[in-house]
Order: C-alpha cells, then sequence, then structure tokens
C-alpha cells in the first residue's frame, strides 16, 4: 500500500482553508459562518498533523489536541450567542443585526 505524502495533505489543507475563507466571506447567516471558520481551524489542524507526521514528532498532534479543545469553546460561546441574538432580532442575517436593542 502506498504512503500518501505530507504535500497531499498540505494541498488538501489549502483547499479546505479556502473554501472556509469564501464561506465568511460571502455568506450572511451567522451559523454558515461559524461553520466556515471551524472547517478553516480543521484545515490547520489537518497541516498540523501531515508535518508532525513527516517529522516523526507529536508536537503537532498535541497542538492539535489544544486546538480542537479551544474551537469546542469557541463554538459553545458563540451559539449561546447567536441564540441570545436569534432570540432578540429572529434572524441570523448578520446585516440585519447591528445592535442587540429592541
Amino acid at each position: 500500500m502506498s504512503e500518501i505524502s505530507t504535500n497531499a495533505y498540505v494541498l488538501v489543507s489549502a483547499i479546505l482553508f479556502t473554501i472556509g475563507v469564501i464561506g465568511v466571506m460571502t455568506r450572511r447567516n451567522a451559523i454558515i459562518m461559524f461553520m466556515s471558520v471551524e472547517l478553516m481551524l480543521n484545515s490547520a489542524n489537518l497541516a498540523l498533523i501531515a508535518f508532525s507526521r513527516a517529522k516523526a514528532s507529536t508536537d503537532g498532534q498535541i497542538i492539535t489536541f489544544f486546538v480542537i479543545a479551544v474551537a469546542a469553546a469557541e463554538v459553545a460561546v458563540g451559539l449561546a450567542l447567536l441564540v441570545s441574538i436569534f432570540r432578540a432580532k429572529r434572524t441570523t442575517n448578520v446585516d440585519d443585526v447591528s445592535t442587540l436593542k429592541g
């Protein structure tokens, strides 16, 4: 069985990161924007794991573990904010939400 090169992993990571950036820049729905940011974080994790594997080190895997933990906390806080904004404004469109007041 052939081994996949580090370049292939980095290419997939760059493609995923680009899709995430396009999602953040073009979409106005806050949920889609959160998903795009998560896609960018996961693409960075993929690159860290690929480089860690290439150097036969566990440093990248350890950093990835902490990035995943921080991303989980970010999702919890972000969704809590999104729910409170949705209750006040009845929309998840970021263009329609200027303040939380009335």
